[in-house]
């Protein structure tokens, strides 16, 4: 059975509500031996289409890996937006609060995927330009009703701010991974219950080169004093750091060998958004995404490597 098929194992109780807003994508993978630097063309050995965005992408994990996901975003009109849809609703995400934008092509991404696992990405906004705060206005009793908001940074920074606001007046857990980090920052955005960046966009974000555990302390406190409540940066091969409170802990990495890594984030904010709406406790949660992110990394493309429910335990139980 593939991923895509696998099925998330049954709940005691209640699966979470999660809200994810975001983009919605068409990636078009490309495989290469290494990325081709400036100016240097390369022979690549394969391509394909598959259905992706940040917020597509984390929608989906966070389904599989046990919750009851709606998505908040925008389509073009044009060949890949039903596509995009049907993607989301076979993976069971209620996709009633996706629009589609007349005269507009859909978001685009050309991921270029080297041997090593590495990643370079290349963005069209299309249709995720124009998701606006009224969007998420009409959408208030969906989130003010939901356990988390979940929200990235390919849509505009003032929509998600507008969804921030609605979720903390309603006492919704509120999680943003910054990524890509706009132009426009503001640390307005740091006024969620959690921020979850990876090294590069942490080290964007605070003007701090991570090359160390300790850089990412220093860090993870500095967005603690500009006002996040909660931090988790993720470390690649180096595992993750977690500052709640202001008090740092490093959770270390699950052993994986990485086939693929452009999915590794998305599945670990999914899979983090439905574990601490369930437990309450976000070291557990950050080591469930952990293993959640790790399976991603050992399968080709996007959401075809973001892992059921039952594998995620599966892994955990291993350690």
């Amino acid at each position: 059975m593939s991923r895509a098929d696998d099925r998330e194992s049954p709940l005691q109780t209640p699966p979470p509500n999660v809200v994810v807003l975001g983009s919605i994508n068409m990636d078009v993978m490309i495989r290469c031996a290494t990325l081709p630097t400036r100016g240097q063309t390369v022979s690549a050995s394969s391509s394909r289409e598959v259905c992706g965005g940040k917020g597509a992408n984390q929608a989906v994990a966070a389904a599989k890996a046990g919750g009851s996901v709606r998505m908040i975003g925008r389509v073009g009109d044009d060949a890949f937006s039903q596509r995009l849809i049907t993607n989301l609703v076979e993976h069971r995400v209620d996709s009633q609060s996706v629009r589609t934008t007349p005269r507009c092509a859909s978001g685009l991404a050309i991921v270029a995927v080297e041997d090593s696992g590495e990643n370079s990405i290349l963005l069209v906004a299309g249709a995720n330009g124009c998701v606006t705060p009224d969007d998420v206005i009409v959408c208030r009793d969906t989130i003010t009703a939901s356990d988390v908001l979940l929200m990235q940074l390919e849509i505009p920074t003032a929509t998600v701010l507008a969804a921030a606001q609605i979720a903390r007046d309603a006492g919704v857990r509120c999680i943003l991974d910054p990524a890509p980090v706009p132009h426009d920052w503001t640390d307005r955005l740091l006024e969620v219950d959690l921020i979850c960046p990876n090294e590069t966009e942490a080290g964007e974000i605070t003007g701090i080169p991570i090359e160390t555990i300790a850089d990412a302390e220093e860090a993870a406190k500095q967005l603690h004093r500009r006002g996040a409540k909660n931090v988790v940066i993720t470390l690649g091969e180096r595992g993750t750091l977690l500052c709640a409170d202001g008090r740092c802990q490093h959770i270390a990495p699950v052993p994986i060998q990485a086939i693929d890594t452009t999915a590794a984030g998305d599945a670990f904010a999914g899979a983090l958004a439905v574990r601490w709406a369930e437990c309450d406790d976000l070291a557990d949660a950050v080591r469930f995404a952990s293993a959640a992110g790790a399976l991603a990394a050992t399968s080709e493309g996007a959401q075809p490597s973001l892992p059921a429910r039952t594998e995620i335990e599966a892994l955990r139980g291993t350690r």
